[in-house]
């Protein structure tokens, strides 16, 4: 039999030299650290009332109008909502198109029939348009 060659290898560990993984932290450089990202944050925190009333001053008709928009999204999904869950209730839904039927007749009958009554009808909805756009539209 052969004799089997020993392939072990030999490591030197010299303990005063750091290895790769070794790191000894200071704890004055720790807490030295802590107080610079304290400082900077505190520094932030203390310009951010600054910062977002610039940012509210120079973009404020754009914020007033995405306000607006989304409010009007909200509200028009809670009354359609509201609409739904009341067409659920027996009765109600058919006593809606029977008030919508009559209104209608109604209104044909005020306003369309004649001609000195579309007259009014057309002075009330360029009275209402004036005061919805703020301006005087030329009459035709």
């Amino acid at each position: 039999m052969q004799e089997e060659k020993d392939t072990t290898k030999e490591v030197g560990v010299s303990p005063t030299e750091p290895g790769s993984l070794t790191t000894v932290s200071n704890s004055e450089e720790t807490s030295d650290q802590f107080q610079d990202i304290k400082n900077q944050v505190l520094e932030i925190l203390s310009e951010l009332p600054a910062i977002i009333s610039g940012f509210f001053g120079q973009y404020q008709k754009p914020i007033v109008t995405l306000g607006l928009i989304l409010g009007v999204i909200v509200t028009l999904k809670v009354m359609l909502a509201v609409i739904e869950s009341l067409n659920d209730i027996p009765l109600l839904a058919p006593t809606f198109e029977l008030i919508g039927i009559i209104y209608s007749g109604w209104f044909i009958y005020r306003y369309l029939l004649r001609a000195s009554n579309r007259q009014e009808l057309s002075v009330e909805l360029q009275a209402w348009k004036e005061q919805l756009l703020g301006e005087k539209s030329s009459s035709k």
